[in-house]
């Protein structure tokens, strides 16, 4: 055997040896360091064990020497997210929600080009959602409700083709919705209730088919509403209370015998209701308490 075919022995073995013991690149090990350091990894409720191998550690799911899911949701992380998270090029599912994360958004998080799942919600991030979020052509989630985001909500979302679910519910969120969202063919679920978004509805939601969940109460919003809600047939969950509208005749082309939740500041519609055992939790209803003894 020459130098050359042992030399690519040794390398395709090497690299059998590393996907098939679960363990990734030193690269990719790197940037879960990073995590971990830097949002207090010692204090979480379930840690990490540094000396065991990657795939060992909570919420980390490798795939074919990559890491290609972190889920840490509940986890009592405390502290900042390292711009190192960019490198992941394989994550497909980032969720850190109801933690104590704090500071912005790493810029390089618009580079996770395989990103399916994003959920950040219920921490304490704050700043404005990067402009070029339309460059996450995979995603389906993102979800970052209850935080302290500002800013405008960013046009390039609905660049996003495959994006099913969009919520930016309890933030500071302000200007108007943009009406690129009524691209998102595939959306089922717009949640942007308690900001300050002002301006009136783009009819362009109207073109929404799939969507089952438009939850924009307690905002400044004004204007009419848009005809082209009659043309929501999926719609079960609607809440439009506590904002400015000058006319509700949009509403009246709606079936409302369709809805499950139907909350506006018109009380002459009166809509029926399916037979349907509301969850408190979801959407609206979802209120961010500061109570650090709430597990």
């Amino acid at each position: 055997m020459n130098r050359l075919a042992i030399l690519f022995f040794f390398l395709t073995t090497s690299v059998g040896t590393l996907f098939a013991s679960g363990q990734v690149s030193q690269r990719e090990k790197d940037v879960l360091l990073d995590l971990y350091h830097s949002t207090d990894g010692q204090n979480w409720k379930v840690t990490w064990n540094l000396e065991e191998p990657v795939n060992t550690w909570k919420g980390v799911e490798v795939k074919d020497g990559h890491v290609v899911g972190i889920t840490l949701f509940m986890n009592n992380l405390s502290g900042v997210l390292p711009e190192s998270l960019g490198k992941l090029k394989q994550l497909t599912t980032l969720n850190l929600a109801f933690n104590n994360i704090t500071g912005v958004l790493p810029k390089d998080i618009v580079k996770l080009e395989n990103l399916k799942v994003f959920r950040l919600e219920m921490n304490r991030i704050k700043g404005g959602i990067p402009q070029e979020v339309g460059q996450l052509q995979a995603l389906e989630v993102f979800s970052m409700f209850n935080n302290f985001l500002t800013g405008p909500i960013p046009e390039s979302f609905g660049e996003i083709k495959n994006l099913k679910e969009l919520n930016l519910s309890s933030n500071n969120l302000k200007g108007i919705i943009p009406k690129t969202i009524g691209n998102l063919e595939k959306l089922e679920t717009l949640g942007l209730f308690e900001n300050s978004l002002e301006g009136e509805i783009p009819s362009e939601i109207g073109k929404l088919g799939k969507l089952k969940e438009l939850v924009l109460a307690n905002n400044q919003l004004g204007g009419e509403i848009p005809k082209e809600f009659g043309q929501l047939a999926s719609l079960q969950i609607l809440q439009l209370q506590n904002n400015r509208f000058n006319s509700f005749t949009g509403l009246k082309a709606m079936d409302t015998k369709q809805f499950l939740v139907f909350d506006t500041d018109d009380k002459s519609l009166n809509p029926r209701f399916n037979d349907f055992q509301f969850d408190r939790s979801r959407m609206a209803d979802t209120k961010f308490e500061d109570d650090e003894n709430n597990e």
